[in-house]
Order: C-alpha cells, then sequence, then structure tokens
C-alpha cells in the first residue's frame, strides 16, 4: 500500500525520507529522520512507534565507540513486536548504512532493495519494477540536492506502476544540521499527489522561501541555543526523558546495544 526510500547524503550529512500511498497522510506517521542521526520509514500495517523508538536505537548507536551492525538494530527493533509479519521497514544511518525488513505477510507485491546510503522498499505494488526504478533514478542523479533527488525517486516509481491501488498521499522529509526539518512537504489527499508535492517542492526553491528559511537560527549556533536551554531550565526545571520505547502499546526499555567495555574499538 506504500513506497518509499530513505537515504544519508554523505556529501552533505543531509538525511531523509519520501513516500507515497493510496491512504490519508502517509506524511504523518510513514517518515522518522533525525539529523545526525538517520531516516525510517514505517509501513506495511504501520507502526509509528517503530520509527520513534528505531531512532532511538540510532541516536544510541552513533554515541557508542562500538561498531554496531545494522542489521542488528533492526532484529532487536522489531523482535518485541507480535505483529511484525504484518510491518515493512527500512532504516539508514550516518554511516550510510541501511537494513529492511518486509514481514511475510505483508501484502503483494512487497519487498525491498538496500545499498550504501540509501534503501527502497514497498507494498501493494504494480511489481518489483518500482523500486528498481526507483533506485536506479536515486543512483544516477548525484547532481540533485537531496529533496529533489528522492522526489525524483518517487516520481519514477509512480510512472513504473506505484502503488497498484491507486493514489492519495505523499511527503518528502529532510534534515540537515538542525532539530527541525531542512524541507518538510506533505500532500495529504490528492488524486494526483506526487505530482502536488513537485509543484510544492519547486515553490519551497523559490527566493522568497528560501531566504525566509536562511534567516532561521540554526542550533550550531551554540551560544545561541545555550541561552535558550539555560533560560528554559531557570523557568521551568530540568526535564528529564527517559529512554523508553511503546512497541503495540507495551513500554519496552532500550537495552544497550554493545558492551562497549568488551568491545572497545573507538569510531
Amino acid at each position: 500500500m506504500t513506497f518509499s526510500i530513505v537515504a544519508w547524503d554523505p556529501m552533505t550529512g543531509m538525511t531523509g525520507v519520501a513516500v507515497a500511498t493510496k491512504h490519508l497522510a502517509v506524511g504523518a506517521l510513514v517518515p522518522h529522520v533525525k539529523a545526525g542521526i538517520g531516516a525510517i520509514a514505517t509501513q506495511g500495517q504501520t507502526n509509528p512507534l517503530l520509527g520513534l523508538v528505531g531512532l532511538r536505537y540510532l541516536e544510541q548507536c552513533a554515541g557508542s565507540r562500538s561498531e554496531i551492525p545494522l542489521d542488528e538494530v533492526l532484529r532487536r527493533l522489531m523482535q518485541p513486536d507480535p505483529d511484525r509479519e504484518q510491518r515493512q521497514i527500512h532504516l539508514v544511518d550516518s554511516h550510510g548504512q541501511t537494513a529492511a525488513w518486509t514481514g511475510a505477510d505483508c501484502v503483494g507485491w512487497a519487498g525491498h532493495l538496500t545499498f550504501l546510503n540509501m534503501s527502497v522498499a514497498g507494498n501493494m505494488l504494480a511489481g518489483e519494477g518500482v523500486l528498481v526504478a526507483m533506485a536506479d533514478i536515486y543512483i544516477s542523479h548525484h547532481e540533485l540536492a537531496l529533496g529533489d533527488r528522492l522526489l525524483t525517486a518517487l516520481e519514477a516509481g509512480d510512472a513504473a506502476g506505484g502503488d497498484k491501488r491507486g493514489r492519495q498521499s505523499a511527503a518528502v522529509r529532510v534534515m540537515h544540521r538542525d532539530e527541525y526539518p531542512h524541507l518538510d512537504l506533505r500532500v495529504d489527499h490528492h488524486d494526483q499527489p506526487i505530482k502536488a508535492l513537485r509543484q510544492l517542492y519547486t515553490e519551497s526553491q523559490k527566493d522568497y522561501y528560501q531566504s525566509f528559511r536562511q534567516s532561521m537560527p540554526h542550533q550550531r549556533h551554540a551560544s545561541v541555543e545555550a541561552a535558550w536551554l539555560s533560560s528554559l531550565s531557570q523557568s521551568h526545571g530540568a526535564v528529564s526523558l527517559p529512554l523508553n520505547g511503546a512497541i503495540n502499546g507495551s513500554v519496552n526499555s532500550i537495552v544497550p546495544l554493545a558492551d562497549e567495555r568488551s568491545h572497545p574499538t573507538a569510531r
């Protein structure tokens, strides 16, 4: 019922997801992206908690001195979910590693293709050619900005047949250095959502919007961020967020992915 692409751009450090489906508001629940960490698309019988917890796992790995295979991250993410055979998920981390899962009960055609820095996946598709077209066009367009490149891959998948039920919504989300998105465009309900998404992307590249974006403060301006955080702390007290994740309605503490004392290899 969905086709998507996740990618990490090693040249810029940007990461993102583009996705389309014959369902309402795919951009609300499928794409999960964090600056400097990676990107996840969770689809099939969508479980958005896999995206939320998955990013926490990836962040934990990014802060570890041990090399953690992404397949192992995915295995530990999926293992607690009793409905994992209905799920489809794929992800990319800040090293360009990719991993994917297509459950046995996902509706055909369903599958995924993984590469260095990029993965494509889909279910309820017209055929495998949808993913092949997406991967081919992405690989052959290094010159494009990441948002444009992701959207071009989505367009190629749609032209190859896309979701066999039809079209309804599409989205592209890209993160760069900040906690807020570098690009976040959605078409939630439209008979030609990918064409409408391209129109939004074209509008987003115009001078008036680009100058607006460039005027925003960046978190890499550490002194500004520190002042804000200090002010918030003084006003409201320190806030501590537990590293917990709920999957399928149950709370699961995130288990450390490696014992760094037994894996001393430094990055």
